[in-house]
């Protein structure tokens, strides 16, 4: 939902939802906060400028007034406040942090080459041919403008300097946006065709588009700028925006030592099954159709009989029943992705992870009423909640199965839950080795595919650089958070389970939990057992 200011019976209700103490007495200074976050999100949401070519003063500009809101936010007292009310704070608090960090060390502006693409040059979502009306002169107007949004970007990458570009941002760039590139002329040779008038725009544009790959290409080997932030602006970023109480260091230590858990436990279980027929892999959609159905039924009944949380009304596999229906309806692949090799012998894992641990956790964020925690979708701006979001979706694939999801199954399902997540140690750890600039995307696929469970089936793959290349350099953190964020939650309900002794009910735990809504583990653990040790490390 968009932020904005509530009406007062409303933040009343929403408050008293969330409050822990029975005193919470909000004062003046909480409802300050919300005007004050309300205010920044509006800011925050505004887009840069329309001319490429004031990018850097803009922004330097938007940081100025940025530091003004965390002045004013550092001015709130907030030492007496009820810690549900102190978890908003520094919820705030991280999310204007996270807009400090991309202005101030990721400036993909300067640094990013995939900054500038079709999309933000006009040529995204391009008119449907023959134009018509007015249309053609609209599309004459952004075709014209194409050359010099190309030659405002490499005067802004670098700043101007091709030393100062990253070397791998621009490899991506040159792998991901030279399809669409083609694309684009096989497009504008129509419109040329069909619409002489455009034809010198048209032709200009495409080829300004394509002389920014070929400057690109050209100068590849000059831009060494280093994709990866460092283990000083990494360690930030997990302080001060994820409000995660580990370090790079001490986050490498938890990842390795999980790695080493999840192999030996697989190798193990493969022992165990030695003697028990092979799972054998679906070899159609309807096939594989039939196992997913099967899968989210399978979880449906579980959750239930075995009351692992209360299930409201809201959560309804519906819409993501239709997108799986919909998923397997075309034609047999003749190539899938690397987790499909492991999906077409044992759905359940895959189907938990995306239904309950994402589909089911939007609905609900969609269904919460506060005027902060509900202002955000999935893991929140900036990624501040992926330990959380992802994290608890990773764990229901374990958790689950030591809670009897796949007794009666094969259990050859098992090898397959630690093969899954032997791979989300192998992606964090090329995170925080890619991040500390100690491999480049060559030496994190090499270990990937040597590391990997089955890790031949990565080679050469558009999963493998999504996941190791990608997703690792532009979404710092976000597997790492994956890895840690499984173990924060079983931190977690190891000590409320030891808070609460006897009185511990998984339920009821875990309707607690979900009631606190997507924050970062640090400030749901504080909040549920009133554990201050993380949050003064990070405070």
């Amino acid at each position: 939902m968009k932020a904005q200011t509530i009406g007062g019976a409303v933040v009343v209700l929403a408050l008293a939802l969330f409050a822990t103490d029975a005193q919470s007495g909000q004062g003046a200074g909480y409802f300050q906060l919300l005007d004050l976050f309300s205010e920044f999100r509006d800011f925050s949401e505004q887009d840069g400028p329309s001319d490429l070519a004031d990018y850097g003063p803009a922004m330097a500009e938007r940081f100025g007034t940025l530091q003004s809101f965390q002045e004013r936010l550092a001015a709130f007292d907030v030492g007496g406040w009820p810690i549900a009310e102190q978890v908003d704070y520094h919820l705030v608090r991280g999310e204007m942090n996270g807009l400090e960090f991309a202005l101030r060390v990721v400036r993909a502006w300067e640094r990013d080459p995939a900054f500038y693409n079709l999309q933000g040059a006009g040529l995204g979502d391009v008119p449907e041919l023959p134009l018509t009306g007015n249309t053609a002169a609209e599309f004459g107007g952004v075709l014209r403008s194409v050359p010099g949004y190309f030659e405002a970007a490499r005067q802004n990458l670098g700043r101007g300097q091709i030393a100062n570009i990253a070397g791998d941002f621009a490899t991506l760039t040159l792998r991901d946006m030279q399809p669409e590139v083609d694309e684009l002329a096989d497009y504008l040779a129509l419109v040329i065709r069909q619409h002489p008038s455009l034809a010198t725009d048209a032709a200009a544009a495409g080829d300004a588009a394509q002389e920014y790959l070929d400057w690109l290409s050209a100068n590849r080997e000059a831009m060494i700028e280093p994709a990866g932030l460092g283990v000083e602006n990494y360690n930030w970023l997990l302080k001060n925006v994820y409000l995660f109480p580990y370090t790079w260091e001490e986050s490498r230590t938890i990842v390795h030592m999980e790695d080493n858990r999840v192999v030996t436990f697989l190798r193990l279980e493969e022992n165990r099954n030695r003697d028990v027929p092979p799972l054998q892999p679906v070899t159609s959609q309807a096939e594989y159709r039939s196992r997913v159905l099967e899968a989210l039924a399978t979880i449906d009944r579980f959750i239930r009989e075995q009351e692992i949380y209360t299930v409201p009304e809201f959560l309804v596999d519906d819409e993501y029943r239709q997108g799986r229906l919909e998923a397997t309806s075309g034609a047999w692949p003749e190539k899938h992705d690397y987790f499909f090799n492991f999906s077409h012998r044992e759905a359940l894992m895959e189907e938990t992870h995306e239904l309950i641990g994402h589909h089911y956790d939007l609905l609900r964020q969609m269904n919460g009423t506060h005027p902060i925690r509900n202002a955000r979708e999935h893991e929140g701006p900036y990624h501040q909640s992926v330990a959380r979001w992802e994290g608890l979706a990773f764990a229901y694939e374990e958790l689950l199965m030591h809670a009897g999801y796949l007794d009666g199954r094969s259990p050859h399902g098992r090898e397959i839950v630690y093969e899954q997540a032997a791979f989300r140690t192998v992606r964090a750890l090329s995170d925080l080795y890619m991040q500390a600039g100690e491999w480049n995307i060559a030496e994190a696929f090499e270990y990937s595919i040597a590391n990997a469970p089955h890790g031949e089936l990565l080679r050469g793959t558009n999963h493998l650089w999504n996941e190791v290349a990608r997703t690792n350099l532009r979404m710092v953190g976000w597997h790492t958070q994956m890895v840690v964020g499984k173990v924060q939650f079983m931190k977690l309900l190891r000590d409320r389970s030891q808070q609460l002794g006897d009185d511990f009910v998984l339920k009821d735990f875990m309707d607690e939990f979900y009631a606190l809504s997507a924050l970062p583990m640090s400030l749901v653990r504080w909040q549920m057992t009133g554990y201050d040790d993380e949050i003064k490390k990070l405070w």
